[in-house]
């Protein structure tokens, strides 16, 4: 009989100890998740801008200029270029990010 007792306080301890942690690892609130997602947004576009670049260099190193460059398959729009820079921007959720090259940073905004 104690063997059965200690077995269902072992359960019950065990239960509530469950239930305490998935309590704290709650959903955010809806404030905290659309950051997180705008975020999210901003870090891929930046990844993409970096994969434009690098697309833009090797264009500049071979020709000599950035105008005719191409950012086909990257999901930016190169909006201006010429012999010594360009200008690429792409959408991020709602808002719309751009960055002027060579060696800018994604910045908010249109070019």
């Amino acid at each position: 009989m104690a063997r059965g007792i200690s077995l269902l306080s072992l359960l019950v301890a065990l239960l509530v100890a469950g239930w305490l942690l998935t309590s704290q690892h709650g959903a955010p609130s809806g404030k905290a998740a659309a950051q997180a997602v705008d975020q999210a947004q901003q870090a891929a576009s930046g990844l993409t801008f970096q994969q434009a670049q690098v697309q833009l260099e090797q264009f500049h190193a071979l020709n000599g200029t950035y105008s005719g460059a191409s950012t086909a398959g990257f999901d930016v729009t190169l909006v201006r270029a010429d012999a010594s820079s360009y200008c690429i921007q792409a959408a991020a959720g709602g808002s719309i990010l751009h960055l002027a090259g060579p060696n800018g940073s994604p910045a908010a905004g249109p070019c």
